[in-house]
């Protein structure tokens, strides 16, 4: 974990808020994960108990910590975008996530095959290597099973996030990142209801090869293909 420098100008509570947020937005503190102590936050800013359980008070009620009393305070968000997306989401029907989802990744995936490096590259083959592995497995064994079903929603959705932090657009990556959690619970139920071969199988490969080409038109109509049968089951 990175230090946090001590607090010399301007508002206290409000640059403890300025650090604390930093921490959290750089992923330095994960979203799940407990903050260090009262007591470790006051010695490292440099300031008295009383700020930085202010600053805290404001992280929680814009929804970016969660105070567990008993337990310690939690990040439960990275951001305001985040934490009103998560909200949003819990009073929306599936299609509308979908349909979101739809227009996050075409966008994605056409800034990703203008956009994307080496290391992009590395990160969506890696992912759609092993979600092929998964997906033979789950034609091998014909049925659904959660051996083979969560490994493939896992790697599937690493692949699609992937290729939209591969666009190097900050907003859009955040919001897709957001919504990770609600696509791999809709997979997974789909992938429960289905037949398996033709919604598993269907590989990115193209997608994929559209992106290392900067193929920019080719990308967003894959991306398109990947998300038409959902939206099809939904309609």
């Amino acid at each position: 974990m990175s230090e946090l420098a001590g607090i010399r100008r301007g508002s206290l509570c409000d640059e403890v808020i300025a650090q604390l947020r930093d921490q959290i937005a750089s992923g330095t503190w994960p979203v799940g994960e407990r903050i260090p102590p009262e007591s470790e936050l006051v010695e490292r800013l440099q300031v008295g108990r009383g700020t930085v359980r202010e600053a805290i008070k404001a992280l929680a009620h814009i929804g970016l910590l969660e105070v567990r009393q008993g337990d310690g305070t939690y990040v439960k968000s990275r951001s305001e975008l985040a934490g009103a997306l998560r909200r949003q989401m819990r009073n929306v029907t599936e299609l509308n996530v979908q349909e979101v989802r739809r227009a996050l990744e075409v966008e994605g995936a056409r800034l990703a095959a203008k956009r994307r490096t080496e290391q992009d590259l590395a990160a969506m083959t890696a992912a759609l290597d092993e979600r092929d592995v998964h997906a033979k497995a789950a034609t091998e064994l014909g049925r659904y099973d959660e051996s083979w079903g969560v490994p493939w929603v896992e790697a599937d959705v690493r692949f699609h996030q992937a290729v939209v932090a591969a666009s190097h657009n900050p907003m859009l990556t955040e919001m897709y990142m957001e919504m990770s959690a609600e696509l791999s619970a809709l997979l997974l139920s789909s992938a429960e209801q289905s037949d398996h071969e033709p919604y598993l199988v269907r590989g990115h490969r193209t997608l994929l090869d559209a992106i290392r080409a900067h193929d920019e038109q080719t990308a967003m109509l894959e991306a398109v293909h990947n998300i038409e049968s959902a939206l099809d089951r939904l309609s």
